[in-house]
């Protein structure tokens, strides 16, 4: 077996390798240089720098297993792993106390003002009355975002005497009563924290969603830390609160342009930058190195892989079984938690046809996969989706029901929060076409593919024809069209698959036409 790790690891992960296979190291590669060199490798192991693009993947013939020793995989086409039959796997949990003891540091720095102090004195001042600071004891932490990371920040908080609130929509009650936090909407922590610090992932929905609105609820005073996303702190409205006095200060380690050198940020004394360190101890460089040296090595001798990010860990012969199935059940997952809002406590699986007869215990993770994935920060795979959902409080359910009338076979998902419940069903025609069959009690035939329009509207002449209007008009092209109805004038539903994403303006004019109860832009 020979490895080639292309970025720096720790020596603790390359002595694991050293033990069980054949390791080289060359970093600095161009991608043409890895090319060449990637034919005659089983695995390869990259940190961030490395770009394992399609070319490179496509030429590495024997390629087994990547390893990304970290977190993020973007520098790597997951996709065109998947469809080689290629391991991609990281290392989720090696920095999570590095990151959360980084939050609490700038925690600290802030309230204790210590680098501008510390400027001071180098510059010869002794000015004590110009860094006086405030004590965290007693004050109240609000956390957006209860992951791995905003959990051990939790845990740390508590030791120091804070109270804490925390906004996390996908995290149970009772997994918050066993960390000691009170859960709460977005705006009582935004009004009530002295200090707030973010460990929410950046998607569409968190873009810019601490901004002007968030800033004027906030107490006088409030200070604020961001060791997550660049992109979730609107920082043109940052900038403003803090030299309008109301925020008293920022700790940032991540920013929305990295470097940041145009931020208006940098000329401000209260705002501590720190260059994206949060995972940068030699604790974590090991603990990553260590987990993803183990990780392949597993790979490669054909043993269960934890952390895959792009594939199960299940025998072949049972993959061989299933394996059309799979990505429908994905699509199913990531479909129904877009059509639902607020904490979902159940998910339940159901499985009838010729899929029934077969082992659906990994169908029914990935479905959880599909679920989680969008909504976390932290990585969701095939190993650790069963576990979060557990941790989160989340009730899953797995029922076979037999024979399906109609279809040859049948997965219907359904989702339940505290008010609302959301069911899918899909099935496959031939061997690999995936379609939507059912969406609550409506029969469409909809392909689950890049975005769609979903609505809930009255059946009625015009509706459809004034959707179409509006994104025409706005230059989005309508792929395909499906309508489920249950009677002649009753509720509806109609799928659009799309061309493009929709604005949310967009989605307030479709929101707007006469009979449209709900409209829902989902990405698959």
């Amino acid at each position: 077996m020979k490895v080639l790790i292309t970025d720096s690891l720790s020596k603790d992960g390359t002595e694991l390798l050293k033990k069980e296979a054949d390791v080289d190291v060359a970093t600095d590669l161009s991608e043409k240089e890895l090319v060449m060199r990637i034919k005659d490798y089983d695995a390869l192991i990259v940190r961030s720098g490395t770009q394992v693009t399609r070319d490179v993947i496509n030429a590495g013939r024997r390629l087994k297993v990547i390893g990304r020793a970290g977190v993020g995989v973007d520098n790597i086409d997951v996709g065109a792993a998947t469809e080689r039959g290629i391991i991609v796997l990281n290392a989720p949990e090696g920095n999570t106390v590095s990151a959360a003891e980084h939050a609490i540091a700038m925690m600290m720095s802030l309230s204790k003002n210590i680098p501008p102090a510390d400027e001071s004195v180098k510059r010869g001042e002794w000015t004590r009355s110009k860094f006086v600071g405030v004590e965290v004891r007693n004050k109240v932490l609000g956390i957006i975002g209860l992951g791995r990371v905003g959990a051990e920040v939790a845990k740390i908080a508590h030791g120091l005497g804070m109270h804490i609130l925390a906004y996390d929509p996908f995290i149970s009650v009772e997994r918050a009563e066993e960390l000691g936090v009170r859960l709460a909407k977005i705006d009582d922590v935004v009004s009530k924290a002295d200090f707030i610090t973010i460990h929410a992932p950046l998607t569409k929905e968190s873009h810019h969603s601490i901004g002007k609105k968030e800033f004027e609820r906030m107490k006088g005073g409030v200070r604020i830390i961001n060791c997550a996303r660049g992109g979730i702190i609107d920082e043109k409205a940052l900038y403003g609160a803090i030299k309008s006095g109301k925020v008293a200060g920022a700790a940032l380690d991540v920013f929305e342009q990295e470097p940041p050198v145009d931020s208006p940020l940098l000329e401000l004394d209260s705002v501590i930058m720190t260059p994206h360190l949060g995972a940068s101890t030699r604790e974590a460089q090991i603990n990553v190195a260590v987990s993803v040296a183990e990780g392949v090595i597993d790979a490669l001798k054909e043993k269960p892989v934890r952390n895959a990010v792009n594939m199960p860990a299940i025998k072949p012969d049972v993959l061989a079984l299933i394996k059309p199935y799979l990505t429908l059940a994905e699509k199913l997952g990531r479909l129904s938690v877009q059509l639902i809002d607020g904490r979902i406590n159940t998910v339940e699986a159901m499985y009838s046809g010729e899929v029934a007869e077969r082992d659906t215990g990994p169908l029914t993770t990935t479905i959880l996969k599909g679920i989680l994935d969008p909504i976390l920060s932290e990585p969701v795979n095939f190993v650790n989706a069963p576990v979060i959902a557990k941790n989160r409080g989340i009730k899953v359910i797995e029922r076979k029901v037999g024979a399906s009338e109609d279809f040859t076979g049948l997965i219907t998902v359904v989702v339940r929060t505290a008010d609302d419940e959301k069911g899918v069903a899909g099935t496959l025609f031939g061997k690999n076409d995936a379609r939507i069959v059912r969406i609550d009690n409506y029969h469409i035939d909809a392909l689950p593919s890049g975005y769609m329009l979903i609505s809930k509207h009255i059946d009625k002449p015009g509706i459809i024809g004034h959707v179409g209007m509006i994104l025409g008009k706005n230059n989005i092209n309508i792929a395909g069209m499906q309508v489920g109805r249950e009677s002649i004038g009753g509720e509806a539903v109609m799928v659009l698959n799309i061309d493009g994403p929709v604005s949310d303006g967009i989605l307030k004019q479709i929101e707007a036409v006469d009979g449209i109860q709900n409209i829902k832009l989902v990405v698959l």
